[in-house]
C-alpha cells in the first residue's frame, strides 16, 4: 500500500528534500525516506502539504487535470471590499492569464493559528484582514498575485485544506499518515 503523509509546513522551509544552503528543507522535519511532495508551497507560505512514495499518486495530486481543490487562509493588508472578493470570485486577470472563478470570503483570524515566525510585519495606518480563498489551480504564486490585484497584498498565506483533508490539529512541523481509509476519500 502507499505511504501518504500530511504535513504541516512551517514558513521558511523549502518544499524539498535535498540541502538548500541557508533555508531548512522537509528533510529536516520528515525522517521518512523515499516519499516526495505532491505538489509545492512557497518558502514563505505555510500549511498542508501532501506527500507519497507513489509515483503516479503523486502525479495524480500534482496534475493540473485533477487539480484537488485549496482552501487557503490569506492575511492581507487592507480590507477588501465586496467588489475585490467578487473580483477574487469571479476570475483575476493576472496579465499571464485569468484565473479560474475561487470561492473568496472575509473572514476572522481561524482559531487556534499559531504564531508565524519571524511575525508578520505590521503597519500602523493600514489594518489587515483574513480571506479564506479556494482555487483550483495553482499557478505560481497565484493566491499573492490575485489578493495584490484587487489592492490587498497578501501578509501571510497557510493553506488549510487539500480535497477533504485539513490541516486539522497538525501544528507547524508535524506530520501524520493517512489511514487506509482516509485514502479512499483522496483518490
Amino acid at each position: 500500500m502507499s505511504r501518504i503523509v500530511l504535513f504541516n509546513k512551517p514558513y521558511g522551509v523549502i518544499c524539498q528534500f535535498s540541502p538548500s544552503g541557508k533555508h531548512p528543507t522537509l528533510k529536516d522535519f520528515i525522517p521518512i525516506p523515499g516519499i516526495y511532495p505532491a505538489g509545492r508551497l512557497d518558502t514563505d507560505s505555510e500549511g498542508l502539504l501532501i506527500l507519497t512514495d507513489d509515483g503516479a499518486l503523486q502525479h495524480r495530486l500534482a496534475h493540473p487535470i485533477h487539480k484537488l481543490p485549496k482552501t487557503y487562509w490569506v492575511q492581507v493588508e487592507g480590507i477588501p471590499d465586496g467588489s475585490g472578493l467578487q473580483t477574487l470570485q469571479s476570475g483575476v486577470n493576472l496579465g499571464d492569464f485569468i484565473t479560474l472563478p475561487a470561492h473568496a470570503r472575509a473572514i476572522t483570524e481561524p482559531a487556534n493559528l499559531w504564531a508565524r515566525i519571524p511575525p508578520i510585519r505590521e503597519r500602523k495606518n493600514i489594518p489587515a484582514s483574513w480571506i479564506e480563498l479556494t482555487i483550483r489551480q495553482g499557478k505560481n504564486r497565484q493566491v499573492r498575485r490575485m489578493t495584490a490585484k484587487i489592492g490587498c497584498p497578501t501578509l501571510r498565506l497557510i493553506r488549510c485544506q487539500i480535497g477533504s483533508f485539513t490541516l486539522a490539529k497538525l501544528m507547524p512541523g508535524e506530520y501524520r499518515d493517512i489511514t487506509a481509509a482516509e485514502l479512499f476519500t483522496l483518490i
